[in-house]
């Protein structure tokens, strides 16, 4: 694990936060944004934080190459998203992105070479502003589409932007 990482998931582990079993959330029981629905054989209360890195090393940042996105600040959102989104829909909001910045990529949510040539040819600062649109706006449909979600929102537009 690099530095690089390390920087990522320390963001990524400061949006999740601790325990939480909040009936509301459809992840259910979660720590460190790991949770039961996902890792049902593992013990989340009882998750080391050691373990959580581990797992989003594992599982996420190095199974889709998030290292091979240049810039590092538009490698960590797309990484926090994925965790919080899931990964599919954290690379198609990433294509949306990249498509209305003027690339033609497919937006079918994998994260191959096209996706991840276009991405390093934009400007870093206006993808990242574009890709918190629409990570907003993401959230936004889920709380209109799932009521009991609206508690959380908040929360998810100021993740959305940081």
């Amino acid at each position: 694990m690099d530095e690089r990482f390390l920087r990522a998931v320390g963001v990524v582990l400061a949006h999740e936060g601790g325990y939480v079993n909040d009936p509301r959330d459809p992840g259910g029981e979660t720590k460190y944004g790991i949770s039961k629905r996902s890792y049902p054989s593992l013990d989340i209360a009882n998750l080391t934080r050691e373990d959580a890195i581990a797992i989003y090393y594992r599982d996420f940042y190095a199974k889709y190459g998030y290292g091979r996105l240049n810039d590092e600040a538009v490698a960590t959102k797309v990484f926090d998203m994925a965790v919080n989104m899931g990964p599919a829909t954290a690379h198609r909001l990433l294509q949306e992105a990249l498509v209305f910045l003027g690339y033609p990529v497919a937006v079918d949510g994998i994260i191959g070479p096209q996706t991840i040539a276009a991405a390093n040819k934009a400007d870093p600062r206006r993808l990242l502003q574009v890709l918190r649109w629409r990570a907003a706006e993401h959230y936004y449909r889920i709380a209109a589409q799932r009521p009991q979600s609206r508690a959380f929102l908040i929360g998810w537009l100021t993740r959305a932007y940081s």
